[in-house]
């Protein structure tokens, strides 16, 4: 199946709901009308909601008042995620206004994973799966490097997520220095996996890690019965992603209120 709006109702069936369907084991789930509110002890908030949230105005300003509210009692940022395809169309709008920011905006495009396997082999680079603390420390220090920014809160949510035995993480190794690093996250319950968290230093790119990468995490989610991979893509990957074959469903923007 390679038809956009047959993938987006599996994306929307399956997949987008899965952060508050099935939570990570320390998380707090919360319904607030139609949205659901997923808090953690350590990091970042999350909210999202269906397809079709069925308010709007005065009423979907106090849904979104009170998650502001409840992240800032915690001294907690939180991120609102929306899909283009999402109504009310109003909604991005009405955050903005509620003082979140605008912090990202992405291109969903999901494909079929065993279109995805065909191995990659980049000279002189080695890809292995850690869960190792000093490695995550290290490939957070190269992502920092790789986007020119201090992505250092990546830190304690991959040591959250190393034991997760739903999520993966791949470093590309040039004799033992970190050039690049991507995760793996099956969506428990679902049929789905996503592809998050690629980046490689800039002397290293253009050389095919990026694609062995996700060749390499293809594998793995067919061995762990995935059939879609999909990609929150920036416009850096989404066309890349394209050629293998990705198709592009929808786009996404997270929305986000810092204390």
């Amino acid at each position: 199946m390679t038809d956009a709006a047959a993938l987006l109702r599996a994306f929307d069936d399956q997949a987008r709901s899965a952060e508050w369907t099935f939570p990570d084991p320390d998380a707090q789930v919360d319904q607030d009308g139609p949205v659901f509110r997923v808090s953690w002890p350590r990091r970042r908030g999350f909210v999202a909601g269906p397809t079709h949230l069925g308010v709007a105005g005065t009423e979907l300003d106090e849904i979104i008042a009170r998650q502001r509210d409840f992240f800032t009692a915690r001294d907690q940022s939180v991120e609102w995620k929306t899909w283009g395809h999402d109504t009310p169309v109003e909604l991005p709008e009405r955050l903005l206004a509620a003082g979140f920011v605008h912090d990202s905006a992405e291109t969903v495009v999901v494909g079929l994973a065993e279109e995805m396997v065909a191995p990659v082999h980049v000279d002189g680079i080695v890809l292995r799966e850690t869960k190792d603390e000093d490695d995550i420390h290290r490939l957070v220090a190269a992502s920092s490097e790789a986007f020119g920014k201090d992505v250092g809160f990546m830190v304690p949510f991959l040591l959250d997520k190393k034991d997760d035995p739903n999520t993966v993480i791949v470093v590309a190794e040039a004799d033992g220095r970190v050039v690049s690093s991507a995760r793996l996250e099956i969506v428990a319950g679902t049929e789905f996996a996503g592809l998050w968290g690629g980046s490689t230093l800039a002397e290293w790119r253009g050389r095919g890690i990026y694609r062995a990468l996700i060749a390499y995490r293809a594998e793995v989610a067919l061995r762990r019965g995935a059939k879609y991979l999909q990609v929150d893509a920036s416009e850096d990957s989404r066309p890349i992603l394209e050629r293998l074959g990705f198709v592009k469903v929808t786009t996404t923007a997270g929305y986000v209120w810092t204390p």
